[in-house]
């Protein structure tokens, strides 16, 4: 792994799959606590009518699929909270009509001749320099916020009632969330697709959960699993030749199987140890 970083853009990646790593640990966190991963997913495969848009009409691809997801964000925020009953129909036809958008635009590009497979798969190999300050500047202000509305989040997450009582706009916080998650999701899809994005969000924090006492103690243990997924997969990616965001995706679901095997084999022996 140490040669590959002799390469620019193997720095390139590495950087930019440490500072995805770095907000899905604390985004993913908020997903998996407040069961947001179809909301997240289809704010993900809705983004792809933003590439649509990007290629059809000659705009910078980073600032398409920015605006796009987060236009389609504000729009299920508004559903989730509106038609709670309705929202997953309503979510599902948003995700796959976005994705049909982005297809026929892209069909309709005079020119187009872009792998597919690097928007669905990721292209981590590719990220220029310059993107990486945007990645940069999304993870600071996603940090930044957490940090400043940490206890309303907390609160919002695990019980809104007591949320509203101490002060805190359950409503704001609700589109704050939504906000941050779609801007996460413009970072996620430059390294693992989208197609991939739900795993980086939800695998590293659901490990973390159980082996956490606060919401704190799971982003920090979902960033660190994360940065580890992403170096270990980035080196077999190298190594064996791979496409890097799947092999990322293949390291965080197999440490997640194990996990599964841990927790099992700890509940056995719990079941069957002698009582005190």
């Amino acid at each position: 792994m140490l040669e590959a970083l002799e390469f620019e853009f193997m720095r390139n990646a590495l950087i930019a799959g440490l500072l995805v790593s770095i907000t899905c640990g604390v985004i993913g966190t908020f997903v998996v606590v407040n069961r947001l991963v179809f909301l997240a997913g289809g704010i993900a495969h809705a983004a792809y009518g933003g590439i649509g848009l990007a290629f059809f009409f000659r705009l910078p691809y980073t600032l398409s699929i920015l605006v796009f997801s987060l236009l389609t964000a504000l729009v299920m925020s508004v559903v989730t909270l509106k038609s709670k009953e309705r929202s997953d129909t309503i979510i599902g036809v948003l995700w796959a009509s976005g994705m049909a958008l982005g297809i026929i635009l892209l069909d309709l590009s005079p020119g187009y001749n872009v792998d597919l497979m690097s928007f669905l798969f990721g292209s981590i190999l590719a990220v220029p320099k310059s993107n990486l300050w945007i990645m940069l500047i999304l993870c600071s202000v996603i940090i930044f916020t957490v940090v400043l509305l940490y206890n309303d989040f907390t609160a919002f997450s695990y019980d809104k009632q007591f949320a509203r009582v101490r002060g805190a706009s359950v409503t704001l916080l609700h589109f704050l969330l939504i906000t941050m998650i779609a801007l996460s999701v413009v970072m996620i899809i430059q390294v693992v697709g989208l197609i991939l994005v739900i795993a980086l969000l939800s695998i590293a924090p659901y490990i973390a959960e159980g082996y956490s006492t606060s919401l704190r103690k799971m982003m920090l243990i979902s960033s660190i699993l994360n940065c580890l997924f992403t170096i270990t997969g980035l080196w077999l990616s190298y190594a064996f030749n791979l496409t890097s965001g799947a092999t990322i995706i293949m390291v965080a679901g197999a440490c997640f199987f194990i996990s599964l095997v841990v927790e099992h084999l700890k509940q056995s022996h719990g079941l069957f140890s002698p009582k005190a």
